[in-house]
């Protein structure tokens, strides 16, 4: 049984905090191609400015909120979930609420589940700064101090999942990431030996077990993804009725083995695995070169859900939405 209880007002107390962290308001209507008088955009012929002719996405993508909308709000906090359950404070941006909130699932030393996507505190690729104002790995530090670190120097903090799943309404489906289960050992990305996946399995069964149980008291939709096979094995073994997705990293084939194997209702791949849109095979977290598949038409065959990953511009969401996928994994809730 759900345990949401709306525990912050939200419209009245975050426009506040997002105000003083300086990132309230950063996409404007207009940018998101939902402004008002978009109807007035289409010529007597039924087109847009484009050309295309209007109706051409007939179907409407489920929105996935990457990290609660990484792109506007600090990354797997508290807010930032809130934020995409109900939509931003202000008047200058399009609040369009999340159909799905997906975060990220580490724990710490003591074992307590906190939502966060690096394995470390201050690390984050490309030079940008500490993720938050804390050093050394999550998963060898105390439960209080990963839980008092800031966010990407805002006032917002790590928190444990159990806060963010009490944060988002039952109406809001969630997608948890499972990342690191406190381990270095892991195997990413691939299909693994009988062996090799034994001896992940035992690796992740205790962490997959204290999810899903914390995960069982909610009645939000889910779904558990990962770019680990030893992750998804876990959750089968412990619960076959959840969802799963494996995550594409760099091999349709290896992604499609995976998938079957587990029968999972869901493929999340990156954007550039997307055949039928000028997206496909360019360079992104993983380059191009890959396989003449089409993944969608594949997926759908096998009557399974193609996510896409990560969606950063409306013009990207609509590529994606014509090509068919099903769901957009997005850092901004603007760009439908």
């Amino acid at each position: 049984m759900s345990r949401y209880i709306g525990r912050r007002s939200f419209v009245e107390g975050t426009a506040a905090t997002l105000a003083g962290a300086g990132i309230a308001g950063t996409v404007s209507a207009r940018q998101s191609g939902d402004a008002e008088g978009e109807d007035d955009e289409q010529n007597e012929n039924g087109q847009g400015e484009n050309g295309d002719a209007e109706g051409a996405m007939t179907d409407d993508p489920t929105l996935v909120a990457h990290r609660g909308f990484a792109g506007v709000y600090p990354e797997n906090t508290e807010l930032a979930v809130e934020a995409a359950s109900f939509g931003g404070p202000g008047t200058d941006t399009v609040h369009r609420r999340a159909d799905m909130i997906e975060v990220d699932v580490v724990p710490t030393a003591d074992g307590t589940l906190v939502t966060f996507h690096d394995d470390g505190l201050a690390g984050r690729d490309g030079g940008e700064r500490g993720l938050t104002d804390a050093e050394g790995l999550v998963f060898e530090t105390d439960t209080d101090t990963v839980t008092s670190a800031t966010v990407l120097g805002t006032e917002e903090t790590v928190p444990t999942l159990e806060t963010v799943l009490d944060s988002i309404p039952p109406s809001v489906g969630v997608n948890l990431e499972f990342k690191n289960p406190g381990s270095e050992a892991l195997r990413f990305g691939e299909s693994l030996s009988e062996d090799a996946l034994a001896t992940q399995k035992a690796v992740w069964r205790p962490y997959t077990e204290r999810a899903l149980s914390l995960a069982s008291e909610y009645d939000n939709e889910l779904l558990v993804s990962s770019f680990y096979e030893a992750a998804l094995a876990t959750v089968r073994e412990t619960d076959d009725s959840i969802p799963v997705a494996f995550l594409f990293w760099d091999s349709i084939e290896t992604g499609l083995e995976i998938t079957r194997r587990y029968d999972c209702e869901a493929l999340n791949v990156p954007r550039n695995m997307v055949q039928g849109t000028p997206l496909f095979d360019d360079e992104y977290y993983v380059e191009g070169g890959f396989s003449d598949v089409d993944l969608v038409e594949v997926a759908h065959d096998e009557d399974r859900e193609v996510n896409v990953w990560t969606v950063e511009t409306w013009y990207q969401a609509q590529e994606l939405a014509r090509a068919g996928v099903d769901g957009l994994i997005a850092d901004y809730p603007t760009i439908l």
